[in-house]
């Protein structure tokens, strides 16, 4: 059985997501989460410390789970001596956000995540794969011959621009395909 503080999270993290998606970001309070939960106007503060507290919680609760699946098998592959190529990386960043990018939840949540990582706010992730550790790591196997600046360096631009296209903050239609090709080309060129 959970624990009440387990619940009361869950509680407060189910009732913000859909008040984030029929409202926006801006216009939900931290009091509005509060009383919609039927908690105490301080419960997100206890069990979260802030709004961005709460939201960052909320995208890594609903996101790692979606990439989880498919770093575990690559992980697995690695240990077998495999070794990712740039477009099998590529795509294990893509495929999982087109997929959200579908659905008006999957939108809200690609959207808040844009919000944190291209407003350079800083959060305390517990997820792995939330950090640009593990990226490194598997870019350096496709191309060893990069250090871990430069594999770092190539993922901040490549996750800036993904987020970007996923957010809805691209300009025009771009194909995703078209994407898919210019990431790969950014991550593997020389």
């Amino acid at each position: 059985m959970p624990s009440t503080d387990a619940t009361t999270r869950e509680r407060l993290l189910t009732v913000a997501e859909r008040l984030l998606l029929e409202s926006g970001h801006d216009a939900v309070s931290v009091r509005a989460i509060n009383s919609a939960a039927g908690m105490n106007p301080a419960a997100v503060h206890y069990h979260f410390g802030s709004k961005d507290a709460l939201i960052a919680a909320l995208l890594e609760a609903r996101l790692a789970p979606v990439w989880q699946r498919r770093l575990d098998e690559i992980t697995e592959r690695r240990r077998g001596g495999w070794v990712p190529t740039v477009a099998e990386l590529v795509d294990l960043v893509v495929t999982p956000l087109a997929e959200l990018a579908a659905d008006p939840v999957g939108q809200l949540r690609l959207r808040l995540l844009a919000r944190f990582v291209l407003g350079r706010r800083e959060q305390a992730w517990t997820s792995r794969w939330f950090g640009l550790g593990p990226w490194i790591e598997l870019l350096r196997d496709a191309r060893p011959e990069l250090s871990k600046a430069g594999a770092a360096h190539r993922w901040l631009l490549a996750f800036g621009l993904v987020l970007q296209f996923f957010a809805d903050e691209m300009p025009g239609e771009v194909p995703v395909g078209t994407l898919r090709a210019f990431l790969t080309a950014g991550l593997a060129g020389s």
